[in-house]
């Protein structure tokens, strides 16, 4: 035993210091995250509020990492439609979803949705956050939230509203309002924030909830009236425009955010190198600027914070999507 137990030891030791060199080998030999492309997965029509903060965050994410980051527009379902192809892509870091409001919304939504919100995702951060605008078409008639409360309530169903689709930020912005206001509006879904807020802009509706980014300069100009920002508190972007809940719906507050996530078991290192660069990019001034141009304003947080951000929105709008009754198209 006593020419035994050191002969092993030498064997073992040896053993392990081989163990250990291929390993070291094996991590210097694998190709740095990203190495080819990244799909940045975008579940809304192109010209949307997210269109302007992906790009730029695209670009900027592309600059930094060395790898080319390309938009995938995929709408559809509120979101879900987009959501599913990244729920079933590889965990490799190559499929990245731009999530926002809608992905806690469509699974209390749609109840055949083929992934789990909650189980089939990882956050990485989020990155912007901003108010949707409640506007009017001029020709409505109605200058403040209160005159368009008195105009509805006694003619219920007789006005119409625009939204971007089923199940979306806009949706469920409108819908929160309706309820909250006591008034009934008949909800007209569009694919897509481009062609509803054309509808909006010709007056074949009269009322519609877009991303502050689509509706600032159609304010500005004149061809829309923004009533109220659906935040808390008064935009920087149309200071101007008062909060719907200091207009006359007290406690009323929505806003619409974006971030990244990707499939559940994506390696924790393509994770930490995906967070790390977004939050040091939206904090450059050029992008903050570019941001603020679109009406959007940026926003910073890690992977653990970004998921307790997303269960807490989960069950608010799970709860006014009950309350409201939504049901898909």
């Amino acid at each position: 035993m006593e020419r035994w137990m050191p002969l092993a030891g030498g064997w073992l030791g040896s053993g392990l210091a081989a163990v250990a060199a291929s390993a070291a080998f094996a991590q210097a030999q694998a190709p740095a995250y990203p190495a080819k492309p990244v799909r940045l997965l975008v579940p809304f029509a192109a010209g949307g509020a997210t269109d302007v903060p992906t790009r730029i965050l695209a670009t900027k994410l592309a600059e930094r990492m060395g790898s080319p980051f390309i938009i995938d527009n995929r709408p559809g379902a509120g979101g879900a439609i987009g959501t599913a192809t990244v729920a079933r892509a590889e965990p490799d870091g190559y499929s990245v979803l731009v999530t926002a409001t809608p992905f806690v919304v469509s699974p209390h939504v749609y109840p055949k949705l083929g992934y789990d919100t909650l189980k089939d995702f990882a956050q990485v951060a989020q990155f912007a956050s901003s108010p949707n605008v409640l506007v009017v078409h001029p020709s409505l008639g109605v200058k403040s939230v209160k005159e368009l409360i008195a105009l509805a309530r006694p003619q219920p169903g007789k006005l119409d509203w625009a939204s971007s689709g089923v199940g979306g930020g806009q949706h469920l912005f409108g819908e929160l309002f309706m309820s909250m206001a006591g008034i009934k509006v008949t909800h007209v879904s569009y694919k897509g924030s481009s062609a509803a807020i054309a509808d909006v802009l010709g007056g074949q509706v009269k009322i519609g909830f877009p991303g502050i980014a689509i509706a600032l300069p159609h304010h500005n100009a004149g061809r829309l009236l923004a009533l109220g920002v659906t935040t808390a508190q008064r935009s920087a972007q149309m200071p101007d425009v008062p909060s719907i809940a200091e207009a006359g719906v007290p406690g009323y507050d929505a806003t619409f955010w974006m971030g990244l996530s990707v499939p559940a078991k994506t390696a924790r290192p393509a994770i930490d190198a995906l967070h790390r660069e977004t939050v040091a990019l939206v904090k450059a001034p050029d992008v903050v600027e570019g941001f603020r141009k679109a009406g959007t304003d940026v926003a910073a947080s890690g992977p653990e914070q970004f998921r307790a951000f997303v269960l807490a929105e989960y069950a608010k709008w799970g709860k006014v999507v009950r309350t409201v009754g939504i049901k898909p198209d």
